[in-house]
């Protein structure tokens, strides 16, 4: 007999955005410059940074803490992970606008560290160098010689789909659509998000990504309570489709299946041509519209959300 196929499979090549520009790059990339990137040079650093929450949970639930950008600290009763930690002022010329909501040097010792691609606002590095995990950190596959000289006791690369178990913590690497290279040239270094999953409670994280068919294969595959969705940078001077915008953010959450969308990927550094502003003020009016509201939250950078 044979077998259907399944609707929620998408290929492996329909992950990848490829690294060329689009048509008109010249034209956004200057508007870049003079509209976000100058401008940018002179603004005053917004939010406060906080000392993080060092007791648990209660058992049953998670604490989320934005850092800011696509930063997170997750604790659950027994375990904590950060994903894709960035304390840093500058990428470049491009000037960080609002403060890491924790202080990194109280930041305790976590389980993990989970970094979902190799690009620089990611892969962080002298922030990684500070953090402690007992049992390492975890990279999507080909990325793993650029962090094993930071001091981690041991260094995990993934492929799409793999999973971790440390004690009751559980980490699955889930796909998306975007791009690994840290260089022009490393094209084989991988890139995607994570489940993470501890005392009954599931957190995704998406790392960066443009809307893709493979959100509805990841919620036929898990569970999942809580969604980290991108809604910034979407209109990417390279025109390349690599970001969501906030409308696809929450058509992905709905795919996804989730109970929970908090959004991240947005106002901690300007990345794209879109005004500061707008990514929370278009996510919450299309939430309104498709009448998820009540599961949209959107957190300041240091205030820990228990759920």
């Amino acid at each position: 007999m044979k077998k259907e196929p399944d609707p929620s499979f998408v290929p492996p090549g329909a992950r990848y955005s490829g690294l060329l520009p689009q048509k008109g790059w010249p034209v956004r990339n200057l508007k870049f410059l003079r509209h976000r990137v100058v401008p940018g040079m002179f603004r005053r650093r917004a939010g406060n940074v906080l000392e993080p929450v060092l007791a648990p949970p209660e058992d049953g639930k998670v604490r989320v803490t934005w850092i800011g950008h696509a930063s997170f600290f997750l604790q659950f009763a027994g375990h904590s992970v950060i994903v894709d930690p960035n304390w840093a002022k500058w990428h470049g010329p491009v000037k960080r606008h609002r403060q890491p909501g924790l202080d990194l040097h109280g930041v305790p010792e976590v389980d993990l560290v989970l970094v979902t691609h190799a690009h620089f606002d990611h892969l962080h590095k002298p922030s990684l160098k500070i953090l402690q995990a007992r049992e390492g950190i975890v990279v999507p596959q080909g990325s793993g010689s650029l962090v094993k000289k930071l001091g981690f006791p041991a260094t995990y690369e993934m492929s799409v789909w793999d999973q971790l178990q440390f004690d009751q913590l559980e980490i699955v690497h889930t796909p998306s659509h975007h791009w690994g290279a840290r260089f022009l040239h490393d094209t084989h270094r991988d890139y995607g998000g994570y489940i993470v999953r501890a005392g009954g409670k599931s957190v995704f994280h998406c790392g960066d990504s443009a809307y893709f068919g493979g959100f509805a294969e990841i919620g036929v595959k898990h569970n999942i309570d809580i969604a980290l969705m991108p809604i910034g940078a979407y209109e990417s001077p390279s025109g390349r489709d690599v970001h969501m915008n906030p409308e696809e953010a929450a058509r992905a959450f709905i795919d996804l299946n989730a109970k929970l969308l908090i959004p991240m990927h947005y106002g901690t550094f300007p990345l794209g041509n879109e005004p500061h502003n707008e990514p929370v003020e278009r996510l919450l009016a299309e939430a309104d519209r498709l009448g998820i509201s009540e599961q949209v939250l959107v957190p300041e950078e240091g205030v820990g959300i228990e759920w």
